[in-house]
């Protein structure tokens, strides 16, 4: 079996790259979907401040590799598959985690893309958890640095750029892929 994580800053390209994976027939876990279900647990609303919290929350509580314990846990309860794409790794502890539970078949895919481009992503995308503002998608920005996302993005096995066309993207994320 294969896994695949996918990393890199907010508005990069994962969600893109997950749904090439998806639509290849690849089973997909989010852990940021985990990270909602824990906010709308505590009867939060789902925006960014409440999910950045409940994050920093359960980390500080229970360990920075807390989301990477639940994905492993999710993992083991899905039908053995060849491939699993893993979207979210956020810090180094969650890589150390993934290699020791998951050994050489756990692989790392930073998504690259310029700040630019990312924070003109993060206005036009809409999802529920993205601001509408500069200022707040900065913070983000600052919020998941401290988290360790720049570590992970450095140690990753493969970094993919996303800096030209979707169309260009989506060739290599399935050139990628095809591979495994």
């Amino acid at each position: 079996m294969k896994i695949v994580a996918f990393t890199g800053m907010p508005c990069s390209g994962k969600s893109e790259a997950v749904r090439i994976a998806k639509d290849k027939g690849i089973q997909v876990i989010r852990m940021g979907d985990m990270i909602w279900a824990e906010t709308k647990n505590q009867g939060l609303e789902l925006n960014d401040k409440n999910v950045g919290e409940v994050a920093n929350s359960m980390r500080d509580k229970y360990g920075k590799d807390i989301w990477a314990r639940k994905t492993v846990d999710s993992i083991k309860t899905l039908n053995k598959s060849n491939r699993i794409v893993v979207d979210g790794i956020r810090n180094v502890e969650e890589i150390i985690f993934f290699k020791k539970e998951l050994s050489s078949d756990f692989i790392v895919i930073a998504i690259d893309a310029p700040d630019k481009l990312r924070k003109k992503r993060a206005l036009s995308r809409g999802r529920k958890d993205d601001s509408n503002d500069i200022k707040t998608i900065e913070e983000r920005d600052k919020r998941e640095l401290r988290w360790g996302i720049g570590e992970v993005i450095a140690l990753a096995d493969i970094v993919i750029s996303n800096e030209g066309s979707i169309d260009e993207f989506r060739k290599r994320v399935k050139e990628f892929l095809q591979k495994l």
